[in-house]
């Protein structure tokens, strides 16, 4: 009895030794997947990291782009607000003068017993319309007057 007592206690331990035999198998290949894994791993946090850094100087660049162009508008717009000031006053000195223009060739024009001819108003000098409408008589005042110079 002593005998199958050890053969038994001698069986059960050989085949916990196979189990752990098999156990540390399927652990053994869980960790080189698992090493694996980490190598890649590493390797895409590399690759993010290299990515990070990428970004990061293309961020500066457009920051810097970004600065220098809104540096150029805005000396652009100060210019474009320059000129429009230097238009504004041109166009006002342009309407003063028409207007003398207009007073000038109406007082030299000889009165005519028929109804005299009303002078045009005063156009504001934003109004483009007005301006171009007393252009347009002055030149047809003109016409009329070198039409009875010539007759």
């Amino acid at each position: 009895m002593n005998h199958y007592l050890g053969l038994l206690i001698e069986t059960t331990v050989a085949i916990l030794l196979i189990i752990t035999i098999g156990y540390c198998y399927v652990l053994d290949r869980r960790l080189k997947r698992f090493r694996s894994d980490e190598i890649l791993l590493k390797a895409t946090i590399g690759e993010l990291i290299t990515a990070t850094e990428i970004a990061e100087r293309a961020i500066a660049g457009l920051k810097l782009t970004v600065r220098d162009c809104d540096q150029n508008l805005g000396e652009r717009l100060r210019a474009a607000e320059r000129f429009s000031a230097d238009i504004a006053q041109q166009l006002a000195a342009g309407d003063s003068v028409l207007r003398r223009i207009s007073q000038i060739a109406a007082a030299s024009r000889p009165v005519q017993s028929a109804a005299p001819v009303p002078l045009a108003p005063p156009a504001p000098a934003s109004n483009t319309q007005s301006t171009l409408a007393a252009a347009q008589a002055f030149v047809e005042r003109a016409r009329n007057r070198s039409g009875d110079i010539a007759a």
